[in-house]
């Protein structure tokens, strides 16, 4: 919720989430879905491509091919993608940049890193990019977000998926998997 909001969407635009199959990038997917906006995730495996599928993108490209921007510029054509919800932004910010639409918005959700980018590829389109942490929501705001997911999971509209799940006293294993692993497929969990 927090990420469209600060997206400024209206219903009938479009969303990319790079990162789709991981928990927030599946959630992401749903509500984006709920919001009315055309709905493409990226996925690095077979997997995770069928996942982010079920979850309501409408389309799903795999982040691992080396043409795969190509093939997301074609599928959006001319007018490209109105926000994109990027979970790495030091690998794609850049390449990001070059799939918006004029006046299309980038929301930084996650980066592991720093990226050059070259600040001219925001000013023709006059576009946006936007950091946004869960973590400086006043409180306000985190109940109505709570609320909102509460009535979407209640009503059926948003469903956790859960992935992989770990033992409290492996919590050293699944944060080496988080970091280190080929990509997530749904929400990690530590069980207590």
């Amino acid at each position: 919720m927090h990420l469209l909001s600060s997206a400024r969407v209206k219903a009938g635009e479009s969303v990319l989430v790079h990162g789709a199959s991981g928990g927030v990038g599946l959630a992401a997917c749903q509500i984006a879905r709920v919001y009315g906006l055309k709905v493409l995730g990226t996925a690095g495996t077979e997997e995770g491509q069928k996942i982010v599928l079920q979850n309501g993108a409408h389309e799903v490209f795999n982040h691992r091919e080396v043409n795969y921007i190509d093939k997301i510029k074609k599928y959006v054509g001319e007018k490209g993608i109105d926000v994109i919800i990027e979970m790495l932004a030091n690998v794609n910010l850049s390449k990001d940049l070059s799939l918006l639409s004029h006046g299309g918005r980038v929301i930084v959700v996650g980066s592991r890193g720093t990226i050059e980018i070259n600040p001219r590829d925001t000013m023709a389109k006059e576009s946006s990019i936007i950091g946004v942490t869960l973590f400086s929501s006043t409180k306000e705001e985190f109940q109505q977000y709570a609320a909102a997911l509460q009535a979407g999971m209640e009503i059926g509209w948003l469903k956790p998926v859960i992935g992989s799940q770990y033992p409290l006293e492996k919590v050293a294993e699944a944060h080496e998997n988080i970091i280190h692993g080929s990509g997530a497929t749904g929400k990690m969990i530590l069980l207590l």
